[in-house]
């Protein structure tokens, strides 16, 4: 895996894995409550690392809002991604996460930026790392 890439391996991607992700995964809020993560951590397999996604309800705006909310949300986790990595791979499990906006919409916050987003994603990501 590259330092700050972030590949197809490293995404969450089925249908089967969504499911079982909000189905019997646990949600962790930011301190802001702007964005939220609903989370699995699966110790069998020969798989270990951080398996992420971003999810957007229609609702909470138009497609070109979604999509950026989407950029903003995997770039912030892709620059900070060694917070979760090293973690996992010590303790060789695979931890799945589905991050979602919480209190953001279109409708409030017409120009989201990178720095309005990071720190958030920034603090659940620390918050995982505490629980793990």
């Amino acid at each position: 895996m590259k330092r700050y890439g972030l590949s197809a391996k490293e995404r969450v991607k089925s249908k089967k894995d969504f499911d079982k992700i909000f189905s019997s995964g646990k949600m962790l809020y930011s301190s802001s409550k702007l964005i939220k993560a609903v989370y699995i951590v699966e110790k069998e397999g020969e798989n270990k690392g951080v398996r992420i996604a971003v999810a957007v309800s229609k609702r909470l705006g138009i497609a070109v809002w979604r999509n950026r909310i989407k950029r903003l949300i995997k770039e912030s986790y892709r620059l900070n991604k060694e917070i979760l990595l090293d973690i996992c791979s010590k303790k060789n499990i695979l931890l799945k996460i589905v991050f979602s906006p919480n209190f953001l919409n279109e409708k409030d916050n017409k120009n989201i930026m990178l720095i309005d987003l990071m720190p958030s994603v920034v603090d659940l990501m620390i918050k995982l790392r505490s629980i793990l």
